[in-house]
Formats: C-alpha cells, sequence, structure tokens
C-alpha cells in the first residue's frame, strides 16, 4: 500500500466496513494484522472493533523479540492484544521444564492479553530438527508429539493466553474439554 489510490488506512477501514455491512457484532470480530499502524487505526477510529485488535508479533529469533519498554509502549497507545509466535511465549527453567518466558512476564506486566500462534504447524514433534521455528525456545523439552500438551498446558495456566491458532483444532479442543472435567465443568 499505497495503491491506486487505496492507503494502508483505506485498507484496515475497509476491512471493518465488511463486517458492518455484513451485520456483525464488534464483540464477535477480533481484526488482527502484522502491522501495528492497522492495530493503532482500528483503536482510534473504530474502538468497538479496536479494543479486541490483536497486534501480530513477526519475531523470527529471539533477538526480535520486543523488550518490556516496548510492550508498555503498545499498551500506552491502546493496543490491548498481542500475538506472538509460541516460541516467544516459552523458556526453559534451569531443571529444563517449560515455562514462561520474560516476554510472557513482561506483557501480563504491561497490562496485555496474549494470543499464540501457532500450534502444530511443525508437523510430527519427534521430527522436530525439520522444522523447530515454534519451538526454538524449548527444543531440548521437545521429544515427541504427547509434549504438544506440555507446551498447551504451559501457555493456558501459567502465561494465561486469551487464545492458540492452531492448524489442528483437534489437539486444542481436547485439551480444553479434558481441563473442563478437571475443574469440574461439564
Amino acid at each position: 500500500m499505497p495503491f491506486n489510490g487505496f492507503t494502508q488506512e483505506d485498507y484496515a477501514q475497509k476491512l471493518i466496513d465488511e463486517y458492518k455491512a455484513a451485520g456483525v457484532a464488534p464483540g464477535r470480530v477480533w481484526p488482527q494484522s502484522f502491522n501495528l499502524g492497522d492495530v493503532l487505526y482500528w483503536v482510534q477510529h473504530e474502538p468497538s472493533f479496536g479494543k479486541q485488535a490483536v497486534f501480530l508479533d513477526d519475531a523470527n529469533v529471539p533477538a526480535d523479540v520486543p523488550s518490556y519498554a516496548t510492550l508498555l509502549s503498545y499498551r500506552q497507545q491502546g493496543v490491548k492484544i498481542v500475538a506472538p509466535p509460541t516460541w516467544v511465549l516459552l523458556a526453559l527453567d534451569a531443571k529444563g521444564k517449560i515455562v514462561p518466558s520474560q516476554y510472557a512476564r513482561d506483557a501480563k506486566r504491561a497490562g496485555l492479553d496474549i494470543i499464540t500462534w501457532t500450534l502444530e504447524r511443525s508437523g510430527p514433534l519427534k521430527n522436530i530438527g525439520t522444522n523447530p521455528f515454534y519451538y526454538q525456545t524449548v527444543l531440548p523439552a521437545i521429544q515427541n508429539d504427547g509434549d504438544l500438551y506440555e507446551v498447551l498446558d504451559v501457555l493456558a495456566r501459567k502465561v494465561g493466553v486469551l487464545g492458540v491458532f492452531s492448524d489442528w483444532p483437534a489437539t486444542v479442543t481436547y485439551y480444553d474439554n479434558c481441563m473442563r472435567r478437571q475443574r469440574g465443568h461439564r
């Protein structure tokens, strides 16, 4: 953008206009973008939709991970939800157990809610060496597909994510159903 006079702001507005034209209630929409400008546009110009706008973090390696000061600046600008890749939210403790990362703790301290992406994009975890991106901070703890439930449990119970983007929703659904039973919900 721009493209033939159509600006990035026009694009951000058109997305919301399409939801409005379709009669979709703002509370059912979680507009998301890797472009902070889009999220800030929705927060400022479409606040009923902007309150659930998600800023997707595109960190590729640990050096790309935003600092606490940066996360706090997002919140101060009106961003309420960040969505980093899964590996950004995870670390290993001294015993090699999966725990929340510094980013996860910093985001919460800054007052941000968190959604993460993308569970199960890597394929079978026994072959994780072929696509380690989503688990790069916890690779020594990943031995088999069952370890995905440990990752999911840390994300849900210790990080406290609002949601998890997944390529295979059966895993998240199974986890949620098991945890609801454990908590006594039917």
